[in-house]
């Protein structure tokens, strides 16, 4: 079957025969798959093609938010970040501050899942986890019990470690205060299956956020603790961990190498690789053998002497970038290599990873299946687990495809444009423990959309169109996702969320669900508090969009966005609308990768947008056409370094706050004006700010327009900045915290000293205005909080990866002295 020409697809779908070719190496997708793209799917993905390294990009933002040049400086800043926390928590002898929980002892139900009733009296405040359960996140890792069938671990690269006691219906996590949630990879100790390992900190390049500390293990399933030979810079990034057969040898691949210890402490470790690896399995009966494939180099090795030399695996032409490599079950005699080459190349060793040689890699059409698209560095995932048919191989990079010829024929499975298949962007395939090939043939897979089963490995994804037969989502309360921002309308509590790589989201509380409304990356937003049907949210570099239905329906046409960018339906490309409608910063992409934008709460009319200017728009709810909409104008020119926060009073729109990556800060007096005036304020007085880093948030108090307080980011100390006097003079009320970025910065609605902060280590609060900070011990975890925002006196945490929280703030509870 070779398929319509892509001449004849590209008639049938009104594009060109570039565009086709684009998703066919891009995206990865077949004749068949590129046929029943919808109109919406196509749009998606063209616009996809426009931002062909979006991983990479986040990692970029996300250190620049940081201060940081790369992940490394991170490594052993957050690790000092989170003891200074522990022992501020030791400090603290309150059970409240600011209404929030706190005090030494981290409670049991710190998730906010199924909390134990209260007790006689008053109940203590919790925070109550809303979600999503049903959206997922990055997982790179998936455990199973080799006995007690349903129980089912995980590893999320933002939420750290959930398990499921009941094979998937409902998951939680095991230790929300772990002293890393950045889990890449679990195994299990095959003589002791409550003995297990967790490697932290991804290595592929796509750190948004995320961060290692190491190895951490357990001893009953759910308190864990760092193995302390581990906590040094050469573990920062640890893309596998791998057991051999006897228990004995434990080895970790990483950005510095393969590292080994066969001591039953883990106290010693060798390095006995050095180039920086992906991948690492061990033979799964002969604990002398393992096969290793190179994250960057192109290379595969493999040892015979459990993991003390390893030698290069050969093969004929060139290899290069990310090498995944597995055993066949069947015949460990035969290794696979998935490699990032040519969009996805299988090739197959018969001497137990000696020698490789290269497979077809073939789709239906009898073309390249070109199964990792452009992003094989990202996501790239190999499996030959079934114990009959060494030729049964399934693999994954954006979709998943199943070969029974040993690599030379593939039919792809899944299909990331159904909602009914599993998502895109694949990192692990798992077998069930009873997984026999003929009548059990059960297989989990993880990726960024979270935990997928297929009960039937062999006849899933079969149907001709879509490819979603037999697969079921397993997202149930696995509450993993990795918000940016967010917005509430007052009036109906419906909150949105802007997410990485799973679009912005809508939580509806008359229902409790989550809706997507929106696709790929999504950033800030905004709610108009006059129209409960409006919302605003972004697309990456300050493409913002309106929402006009009260953020039910998912819809990525283009006559959503207002920044300027529509789908030109005569072109059938992405196009722009000429000034004054479109944010030209946004046009250049001259703007953070997640950029801000404001509403002005005194005029649900006005917008602010930054970029490298900042941009007005006083008619944001007009008309969108493809000629006409908003029209923006910029007020106020460039400074050092990009937008990175953006404040309006809430009591005088005239008074606008501007923060720059470079640690500047503007103020406006007149900024509804044509040509605003703007003064440099962080230099001002006998007391100006000294620091110089990433502005991420200004907030000024509802009680008073002259209480500012601008956080920082960073891992050092002064990251929070507090000014009395509208700029003139500065206070540094941050140097009692934790050594992190503080993302966030509110004030509690009714109590004019209560102020909150959300940090890369959690959530604090102060009742003295900064004076002393005490930090929660339940609830948002050892996790980057990037927002808070409230409804009514219930203050909305907003994590980047583990969702949202909420926890109602309304009646002050008096403290209870610990001492």
């Amino acid at each position: 079957m070779t398929g319509p020409s892509d001449k004849q697809l590209a008639a049938s779908k009104n594009i060109s025969v570039e565009q086709i070719d684009m998703l066919r190496n891009m995206r990865g997708l077949t004749s068949e798959a590129i046929e029943i793209l919808s109109e919406t799917a196509i749009q998606k993905s063209l616009r996809r093609i426009d931002f062909p390294d979006m991983p990479r990009q986040r990692m970029a933002f996300r250190l620049e938010q940081a201060g940081l040049r790369d992940e490394g400086e991170r490594y052993a800043a957050l690790g000092k970040a989170l003891r200074q926390l522990d022992s501020l928590r030791l400090r603290t002898l309150t059970t409240e501050s600011a209404g929030l929980p706190t005090g030494g002892v981290v409670s049991p139900f710190a998730t906010g899942i199924a909390p134990p009733p209260p007790a006689a009296g008053l109940a203590p405040r919790r925070w109550n986890s809303i979600g999503p359960g049903h959206i997922g996140g990055r997982t790179r890792a998936i455990l199973p019990h080799p006995t007690e069938h349903k129980k089912i671990w995980l590893g999320s690269a933002g939420g750290g470690v959930w398990l499921t006691e009941d094979a998937g219906a409902s998951w939680f996590p095991v230790d929300d205060f772990m002293g890393n949630l950045a889990i890449t990879t679990l195994v299990m100790d095959p003589n002791d299956p409550n003995v297990i390992y967790a490697g932290s900190g991804e290595g592929f390049g796509n750190l948004d956020s995320l961060r290692g500390a190491g190895i951490f293990r357990t001893t009953n399933g759910t308190d864990w603790a760092q193995i302390a030979a581990t906590d040094r810079p050469e573990f920062r990034r640890i893309n596998r961990l791998a057991l051999s057969e006897d228990g004995a040898v434990l080895l970790a691949a990483t950005n510095s190498g393969i590292f080994r210890s066969e001591d039953a402490d883990r106290t010693r470790w060798d390095r006995v690789l050095t180039t920086a690896v992906a991948d690492v399995k061990c033979h799964p009966s002969d604990s002398k053998k393992a096969v290793a494939g190179g994250l960057d180099s192109g290379q595969a090795w493999r040892t015979k002497d459990g993991g003390k030399t390893w030698d290069v695996a050969t093969h004929t032409g060139s290899w290069s970038s990310r090498v995944e490599v597995c055993y066949a079950t069947a015949d460990p005699n035969t290794v696979y290599a998935s490699v990032d080459v040519s969009n996805g190349e299988i090739w197959r060793s018969r001497t137990g990873g000696r020698t490789f040689s290269k497979r077809k890699s073939r789709n239906p059409n009898n073309r390249p299946a070109n199964y990792l698209g452009d992003q094989g560095w990202y996501d790239n995932v190999i499996w030959a687990g079934d114990p009959t048919d060494r030729d049964f191989v399934i693999v994954g990079g954006i979709d998943l495809w199943r070969s029974t010829d040993g690599g030379n024929q593939l039919v792809d499975i899944s299909t990331w444009q159904s909602k009914n298949s599993a998502h895109a962007d694949h990192h692990a395939i798992v077998s069930h423990p009873s997984y026999n090939g003929t009548n059990k043939r059960t297989v989990y897979f993880g990726n960024d959309g979270g935990i997928y089963r297929a009960k039937d490995a062999k006849s899933v994804g079969s149907d001709p169109t879509p490819r979603d037969k037999g697969w079921e989502n397993l997202n149930n309360s696995y509450g993993v996702t990795q918000f940016y921002g967010g917005a509430v309308n007052p009036a109906t509590g419906v909150i949105v969320c802007g997410a990485q790589d799973n679009g912005t989201l809508a939580y509806h509380p008359n229902s409790g669900q989550w809706r997507s409304i929106f696709g790929g990356d999504g950033g800030f937003c905004a709610a108009d508090m006059t129209d409960p049907d409006i919302f605003y949210g972004e697309y990456v570099r300050l493409n913002v969009f309106r929402n006009t239905d009260g953020a039910t329906t998912d819809d990525t046409h283009g006559d959503r966005y207002i920044s300027g960018q529509f789908w030109n339906s005569a072109l059938r490309i992405w196009d722009w609308k000429a000034p004054p409608f479109r944010i030209p910063d946004a046009f250049n992409q001259r703007a953070l990768f997640i950029a801000p934008f404001v509403l002005d709460p005194g005029n649900a009319d006005r917008i602010l947008a930054g970029g490298e200017s900042l941009w007005r728009t006083n008619d944001a709810k007009t008309a969108n056409t493809p000629t006409s909409g908003p029209s923006w104008h910029r007020i106020k020119a460039p400074a050092n370094g990009m937008i990175s926060a953006i404040a309006i009073d809430n009591n005088n729109s005239d008074h606008v706050w501007v923060g720059q990556t470079s640690g500047e800060l503007f103020r406006s007096d007149n900024a509804t004006d044509t040509n605003p005036i703007w003064l440099r304020i962080d230099q001002q007085g006998l007391q100006p700010v000294d620091v110089n880093r990433y502005v991420h948030q200004i907030s000024i108090s509802p009680h008073s327009s002259d209480r500012i307080l601008v956080t920082y980011g960073d891992y050092k100390s002064g990251n929070v900045w507090l000014s009395e006097t509208q700029g003139r003079t500065w206070s540094n009320i941050g140097s009692g915290l934790p050594e992190a970025p503080v993302r966030a910065a509110t004030y509690h609605p009714v109590e004019t000293d209560w102020i909150y902060i959300g940090t890369e280590v959690g959530v604090f609060g102060s009742e003295d205005v900064g004076r002393s900070w005490s930090p929660v011990n339940e609830g948002p975890a050892n996790v980057s909080v990037d927002d808070l925002i409230w409804n009514g006196a219930t203050l909305i945490c907003i994590t980047h990866g583990r969702g949202v929280f909420t926890i109602d703030l309304n009646t002050p509870v008096p403290p209870t002295n610990l001492a």
